[in-house]
């Protein structure tokens, strides 16, 4: 009976105490959903297989797709500077600065593969499969360590053509010389515009896979507006 009382006692106490406590009472912590959103994101989270396959994906996508515009950009500077004989030692994206940056981030290491290349270096036998529209993505688990990362490289834009298109039409018979001179076993000719030349093949290690799914999952702040 005394123990039922004491409950019943604490209980009214609580009651009273809460009750006592108004809204406008009530000290709010600073900035604390931003303490909150920051806790959450220090947790350690549980990062399932097929989280990272879908990290591969897009780690794979981000750095591909970087490397596909610098390669853009580049050329399209070195084409208007200095026409093929500036642009042709540039076309090799995976060489860049910037993609060796991203590639060290994401603990990867970008290839470009082709049955017809005009690097020797990049020759490499083909499935039907990996040549489908470049909306196909082909990711996969090698071990417990690594994953690869496989998209169609395609000719999407007619500033290729000049390079990678049909000679005598595209190409000129002098820059078709400058080419053979730099690539004598050259097969990278007779492109058209919407074709898969070959594919960006990508390894990626574990660690950077697992990073790269937490950077893309951390929930951000959104920036709070004026009130006046």
């Amino acid at each position: 009976m005394a123990h039922l009382f004491r409950s019943l006692l604490g209980f009214l106490l609580l009651s009273e105490l809460l009750v006592a406590c108004r809204p406008d009472q009530i000290e709010h912590i600073k900035d604390g959903k931003k303490i909150a959103t920051t806790l959450e994101n220090m947790a350690v989270k549980r990062i399932l297989p097929v989280d990272l396959l879908r990290a591969t994906r897009w780690a794979g996508d981000s750095l591909t797709r970087h490397a596909d515009r610098e390669l853009k950009r580049v050329l399209t500077e070195k084409l208007q500077a200095g026409g093929v004989a500036a642009a042709l030692p540039y076309c090799r994206p995976e060489t860049f600065a910037s993609v060796d940056t991203l590639e060290r981030i994401m603990q990867a290491i970008a290839q470009r593969r082709s049955a017809r290349p005009r690097n020797p270096a990049n020759q490499a036998s083909l499935a039907l499969a990996d040549l489908q529209p470049d909306t196909t993505r082909r990711v996969a688990r090698l071990n417990g360590d690594a994953f690869t990362y496989k998209r169609p490289i395609t000719l999407d834009d007619a500033l290729c053509l000049r390079c990678h298109g049909e000679i005598g039409k595209d190409i000129s018979a002098t820059d078709y010389a400058l080419i053979k001179k730099e690539y004598p076993q050259d097969q990278a000719t007779g492109y058209r515009l919407g074709q898969a030349m070959g594919v960006w093949q990508v390894t990626l290690q574990r660690a950077g896979v697992a990073e790269f799914y937490t950077m893309k999952t951390r929930k951000m702040m959104k920036p709070r507006k004026p009130l006046f």
